[in-house]
């Protein structure tokens, strides 16, 4: 059986197509430690500055993690170790069984680029070349029965294969647009795969923030001796030394903050999660629909994110609150996106606030004047909101700690608040946004929504009403009394910046027969 330095360094192997081992020394010590090949005393000293000063594994690892910084040959090693272990390792299949290689990347992009440096090493060696049987879009069936297949990242499709190693490209970046924590996923449905056949995990990136499955590898592994898992890492210039001094430090220079991460593998201290995965399950109501109906009494508050085109979601949030003081309580009725025509988002959005008796809807301000025009020819107001978007998040961040904001259980939704970022800048200043391939626009509606319902004072008094006409007071701007049958003589006036009529609040005090009432209505009224 042929070992991995030995591949990696003949040119009739993979050296046709990675030339000089010269600068791929500390790739090669990681390698060989995790295949418990012997080291040099150099090697030795090397293998101990990236791995944290632990000693080196007594047999081949079942999993190797490697943080490096950008540009350190992440995606070509990748592709050279998948030739090896498809090759060059004997594989304990059933007969007619079919194994796999497999390499998943962050992206379709990232793939085609992992994809196109394995079939260049295959077609730099006659030998390798030998070995291919058919080449198609994403796989190559080589001669032993085994495939080498390169996709982007998806925990359904991993499932019912034979995969005698897999490798993960870029693990830190990968987003799923239906879960927040797609390389948990994936890991958890490989390792029943990789069981039968011993087969190895590998997972090479860039760090990113102190989450996910990267850091928790990093965490819990990094300088253990630990005879299964070895964690190494190091700086771009350790794992690629061709690199510029120069041309580093002018990227230092232009992104200072994000440099310990790119450059020298750091996990990064400045981004952090937004949200604790506690205060968001604790806001779930599993016991609702996804949406509650309109009710009779209620005052809703509306919130929209507008969408830029065919790609970009639209978005609208509903939402009421109940009790006062420490007792109140926000409730998301509806939180709804839809993608395409943000024209027809705009239709949508405005007959539903209608059933909510809201004719006014709150936005930021994405697209000013024809987001506003769109919204007044469908027949409602559009008023824009003076937060932005990170001052909404932290405005309603000790709502949701403190366990008084409920919504339903929303996949997408869920997904983006498990996913928002605050990042701390060098001023001190926080701002919170979506990561890195992500969106917010669920709950950028969601946090406007909770922003108006909670800046909306709870009134123990009745507000001012005109006459009832048809059986239904009125406010009446500047009056101080109410009139009709069971009407109180007098009532202070309501807050001047709120505006009762247009949102129709007057119904929390008038009871289904016409009276009116001291204290507001609830749902348990209704």
């Amino acid at each position: 059986m042929v070992e991995i330095d030995r591949a990696l360094a003949d040119v009739r192997m993979l050296g046709a197509g990675l030339g000089s081992l010269e600068t791929w020394q500390t790739w090669l010590v990681a390698l060989k430690a995790a295949f418990a090949l012997p080291l040099t005393d150099e090697e030795r000293e090397l293998f101990r500055a990236i791995a944290g000063e632990r000693g080196l594994p007594k047999h081949r690892v079942r999993e190797l993690w490697c943080v490096a910084g950008r540009r350190s040959g992440k995606s070509r090693m990748a592709a050279a170790v998948a030739i090896f272990l498809a090759l060059f390792q004997k594989h304990r299949l059933s007969p007619g069984e079919k194994g796999m290689c497999l390499v998943l990347a962050g992206t379709v992009d990232q793939a085609r680029v992992v994809f196109n440096y394995v079939h260049g090493f295959l077609e730099a060696s006659p030998a390798l070349q030998r070995e291919v049987v058919a080449v198609k879009r994403h796989e190559i069936e080589l001669r032993n029965g085994i495939t080498i297949g390169v996709h982007p990242n998806s925990f359904r499709s991993v499932r019912g294969r034979t995969l005698v190693a897999c490798i993960f490209d870029e693990t830190a970046f990968w987003r799923d647009e239906t879960m927040a924590t797609p390389d948990t996923e994936t890991y958890t449905a490989v390792l029943p795969s990789l069981a039968t056949t011993n087969g190895m995990l590998i997972g090479i990136s860039t760090p990113y923030r102190k989450a996910g499955l990267l850091y928790a590898k990093f965490r819990d592994c990094y300088g253990d001796d630990n005879d299964d898992v070895l964690v190494v890492q190091g700086t771009s210039k350790m794992f690629n030394p061709t690199l510029s001094d120069t041309t580093i430090a002018a990227l230092r220079a232009a992104d200072p903050t994000a440099a310990g991460a790119e450059w020298d593998a750091l996990f990064r201290d400045d981004i952090g999660a937004f949200l604790d995965d506690q205060s968001i399950d604790a806001a779930i109501d599993h016991g609702r629909p996804l949406e509650l109906p309109p009710r009779e009494g209620m005052l809703y508050h509306v919130f929209v994110d507008m969408g830029g085109g065919r790609h970009d979601a639209s978005t609208i949030a509903i939402m009421h609150s109940i009790g006062e003081g420490d007792a109140r309580r926000y409730v998301a009725d509806v939180v709804r996106g839809r993608k395409g025509d943000p024209h027809a988002a705009v239709r949508e959005f405005v007959d539903l606030a209608k059933q909510y008796h809201c004719s006014t809807i709150w936005g930021d301000n994405y697209g000013a004047e024809w987001v506003a025009g769109s919204y007044r020819e469908a027949g409602a107001e559009y008023l824009q909101s003076k937060l932005v978007r990170s001052e909404l998040y932290l405005s309603g961040l000790p709502l949701f700690t403190r366990g008084v904001v409920s919504i339903a259980n929303q996949p997408p939704l869920l997904r983006e608040l498990r996913l928002l970022e605050r990042r701390t800048a060098r001023s001190g200043k926080d701002t919170v946004d979506h990561g890195v391939g992500g969106s917010d626009d669920y709950a950028n509606s969601l946090f406007g929504a909770l922003h108006l319902a909670a800046s909306v004072p709870f009134y123990q008094e009745p507000p001012i009403v005109m006459p009832f006409v048809g059986g239904t007071p009125r406010y009446f701007p500047g009056s101080n009394e109410f009139t009709g049958a069971g009407a109180p003589t007098s009532s202070s006036a309501p807050a001047a910046s709120y505006d009762y009529n247009r949102n129709q609040d007057w119904k929390a005090y008038v009871n289904s027969d016409g009276s009116i009432r001291s204290t507001p209505r609830g749902p348990w009224d209704i």
